[in-house]
């Protein structure tokens, strides 16, 4: 019996340090305003095992900086890929990673990549090149989607041919190979020859939110769990539970399988306030958020204090295992620290790989409506340490007053400032006139304008939804008939 309990107290402990808790980094939220500015200071690499810098994008197989003032170390640099790697000083065992590909990145050039044998073993140079160049462990692939969004039906195969190189570079430099991935059926089984892929992927990052939203005419959850008995036969599949039975009976090693978390919520605007469950009607889009300011989403962070200040009705779905509220027209399919252990214990009992957080700096990292980083923190608790998780912080006081909280101390982000303050000249495009969100003109996009360290306008090109367009009176992405 001892021998026994041993090896069962053994076997835990193993299985726990196999776990992985994958965390992206959105680095575009380093322009966000108030208490959603996020900085790399701000990130504690002890709650993750991979941390993921994202984006860099690609052109011609080319690998592309997206954002070199904040990524780089030059003379008007912030040096993003270096502190983001300088995070293991703090925790020499996470692993450090960098994406590429993204949404706004498109699918059609990595069709065309793919397609091309000359093409994928330049673009596998050029990734294991610039992994190296910059310091990371290893490199994840975003592209949304294979075979959609202006892909071909090659790409499935091309897919494969492309992890298949990269496996082969990667293999001899040691480095890590994941791949970031459609949930549900109704689009992985467009993508993905799904046991192929796996052979070459060390990990797999399991997409599993943005389920329902705005874009359909009644409210639905962004990432439930589990199908209810009164779902439809295509709702039955958009859940965590159903994306992951599917992965799994396509050939995907259960070991492999990170189970995607989502630390935003998705927002709709009703049509009558007084009908307000699940599947009520909705208008569309939910007004944005102060931080993330994207109508029809987000980030907990945000939801936490607009709970925190009062007036919302909070709910959760016993069934679907996933919490919505609602506050006169506005309603929000969410998770909170209940919903985010239910899906820890979930990938724990089916024997996942662990889970991955969208993304870190939408939880609530300054510990505004109580302890930092809750949802987080709840992954960890219940995949690596295998503690019990206090749900405390879902109840938000509302007389709670906010920590007060200290900004990241970070050295080489000195700003020097003139004795007599002036206004920054505009950008040269002139789309830049001060700080914030700003129209491009004729575009459906918009560009977010900061000040440099060198007291400039600089932009960072930005888009919406591509069925929403930038409201420059609003200052959100908003549908097009409303501008």
């Amino acid at each position: 019996m001892r021998v026994f309990i041993a090896f069962a107290t053994l076997c835990l402990a193993t299985c726990a340090a196999n776990k992985k808790i994958v965390c992206y980094f959105g680095s575009w939220s380093v322009y966000r305003p108030d208490n959603g500015k996020f900085d790399i200071g701000f990130i504690d690499p002890t709650l993750c095992t991979h941390l993921i810098y994202t984006f860099v994008g690609m052109q011609n197989a080319d690998i592309q900086v997206l954002d070199p003032w904040q990524d780089l170390p030059d003379d008007y640099g912030k040096n993003g890929f270096g502190r983001f790697n300088a995070l293991r000083k703090k925790s020499p065992s996470t692993k450090i990673m960098i994406a590429i590909g993204g949404w706004n990145e498109g699918s059609a050039k990595y069709s065309a990549m793919a397609d091309d044998p000359e093409l994928r073993e330049r673009f596998a140079d050029n990734v294991v090149a610039f992994v190296k160049k910059w310091g990371f462990d290893g490199f994840d692939l975003d592209w949304e989607y294979p075979n959609q969004r202006g892909g071909s039906a090659k790409d499935v195969k091309n897919f494969v041919e492309l992890v298949k190189v990269l496996r082969q570079r990667f293999d001899k430099e040691g480095l890590i190979l994941s791949a970031a991935v459609a949930a549900a059926e109704s689009s992985a089984s467009k993508s993905y020859d799904i046991a192929e892929m796996s052979k070459y992927l060390d990990f797999i990052n399991l997409m599993a939110y943005d389920f329902h939203g705005a874009w359909e005419p009644t409210t639905g959850l962004n990432a439930p769990l589990h199908a209810a008995a009164s779902d439809s036969y295509e709702a039955r599949g958009l859940n965590s539970e159903a994306a992951v039975k599917y992965w799994l009976s396509k050939g995907a090693p259960k070991e492999k399988l990170i189970l995607g978390v989502p630390t935003y919520g998705r927002a709709f605007t009703l049509t009558n306030p007084q009908s307000h469950g699940i599947g009520a009607a909705s208008l569309g889009v939910g007004a944005a958020g102060p931080y993330t300011r994207e109508a029809g989403m987000l980030g907990y962070n945000e939801i936490c204090e607009m709970q925190k200040n009062g007036g919302w009705n909070v709910n959760y779905d016993e069934e679907r295992q996933a919490p919505w509220a609602h506050k006169d027209r506005q309603w929000i399919g969410f998770d909170n620290i209940k919903s985010i252990k239910a899906k820890a214990e979930f990938a724990k009992q089916l024997g996942l790989g662990g889970a991955m957080v969208w993304s870190i700096e939408t939880d609530d990292f300054r510990g505004i409506c109580g302890e930092k980083y809750p949802l987080l923190k709840t992954l960890k608790a219940v995949l690596l340490n295998g503690e019990e998780v206090s749900q405390d912080q879902d109840t938000v006081d509302n007389n709670e007053v906010p920590n007060e909280v200290d900004e990241p101390n970070n050295s080489d982000d000195s700003t020097s400032t003139d004795n007599e303050p002036r206004p920054p000249p505009p950008t040269p495009s002139g789309n830049c006139q001060a700080e914030g969100p700003a129209a491009i003109p004729g575009s459906c996009g918009f560009v977010i304008c900061s000040i440099n360290e060198h007291g400039e306008l600089k932009e960072t090109p930005m888009n919406c939804h591509p069925s929403l367009c930038f409201n420059p009176k609003k200052l959100v992405c908003d549908w097009p008939e409303n501008n």
